[in-house]
């Protein structure tokens, strides 16, 4: 342990622990067997799957606290990164403190301290933005970025493994409406847009109001939300001193039999092709980030319309996860389309990092 701070606040045989634990092998599992699994929440199933998460959780969290501390550039060592390993490893020690689960009491109780978790998780993804971004001022500005790859590659392992831990301790829902997530995802993002510009653009969603499958409505409305956002601001900005009504943002939901695929046009004037491969990196964002320097990363829990530049890699993770993916096709002078395709066979498997 290079950082002083972690011996001090971490005993010797937790950091010892963390090392042998992060050898072991994670488990996958499948969309399908987690569905199947929490469809039928009998006393049998709660209690093999605390079970499961009890042996499962401080393998994959101490995972992430050992690659946290071996990051390049220096990034290990910044402030906010820092903080994001003292909560891995507050975590680990919390998952490992807990005895054995026996019963339906332990279960209950093994339950609150993983919801605990998972809140105090909340800001990982704007704090490892911080943290790049505190990398980024006391760097050479002639560094190209291509050559922070071995960053953007750990950033999307290590959200990827996030995503997992997350599901883990998430939900399914065998049943849900993509229309009615793409309604409630578009309308928080219009909300947004007023707050920051005063007016929004309408959104229009078509499809079958009555069509359901098997998801994870928070994945859903995160990545819906983020494109939904991305294309208010830029219709927002285009046509904001501008005499004519601003076209609304066209949502389609397709159900085929392979993938649900979602698409979202706007005719925000597009993204020139050279900036394309840019807007799925973590290290080009102009935008600001809501956790600056000064607030309390713990606390802080604004969304602007710009983000920090993280929404899109992030989302295509998601769809990504179970086997969908993210595309976006712009013209430029014109508009974006971005095609969600989420896969709908729940047999695909997890992606381990």
């Amino acid at each position: 342990m290079a950082a002083k701070k972690a011996c001090e606040s971490f005993s010797k045989g937790l950091i010892e622990d963390v090392h042998r634990w992060g050898c072991l092998k994670q488990t996958g599992v499948s969309l399908r067997y987690m569905m199947e699994f929490g469809s039928k929440p009998t006393i049998k199933n709660l209690l093999i799957s605390a079970q499961f998460l009890h042996k499962e959780l401080p393998i994959r969290i101490a995972r992430r606290a050992i690659e946290l501390e071996r990051l390049p550039y220096g990034l290990s060592q910044k402030p906010a990164v820092l903080k994001v390993r003292d909560w891995y490893l507050d975590s680990f020690r919390d998952v490992r403190s807990f005895p054995e689960i026996k019963n339906m009491n332990d279960e209950k109780e093994f339950t609150e301290m993983i919801k605990a978790i998972k809140v105090r998780h909340n800001n990982v993804v704007p704090a490892m933005a911080l943290g790049v971004q505190q990398l980024k001022k006391g760097m050479d500005p002639k560094i190209v970025y291509e050559d922070l790859d071995d960053i953007q590659q750990f950033l999307d392992r290590f959200y990827m493994s996030r995503i997992g831990i997350r599901m883990l301790i998430g939900y399914i829902h065998t049943k849900m409406s993509p229309m009615e997530v793409a309604r409630t995802a578009s309308e928080d993002a219009r909300a947004i847009c007023y707050r920051e510009y005063g007016s929004a653009p309408d959104v229009q969603i078509y499809g079958d109001p009555d069509f359901t499958f098997p998801y994870v409505p928070a994945h859903l409305h995160l990545m819906v939300f983020e494109l939904v956002k991305n294309s208010l601001r830029a219709v927002q900005e285009r046509f904001m001193d501008s005499d004519k009504v601003a076209p609304p943002i066209r949502i389609i939901v397709a159900d085929g039999e392979e993938d649900v695929t979602i698409k979202v046009s706007d005719e925000g004037g597009g993204i020139p092709r050279s900036g394309l491969p840019k807007i799925f990196t973590y290290l080009y964002s102009t935008a600001r980030n809501p956790l600056d320097e000064h607030s309390d990363i713990g606390t802080a829990n604004a969304v602007t319309m710009a983000g920090y530049g993280y929404g899109l890699p992030i989302s295509r993770l998601y769809a990504r996860y179970f086997g969908g993916d993210l595309q976006i096709i712009s013209m430029e002078g014109y508009g974006t389309d971005a095609y969600l395709h989420l896969s709908r066979l729940g047999d695909s498997q997890e992606p381990l990092p």
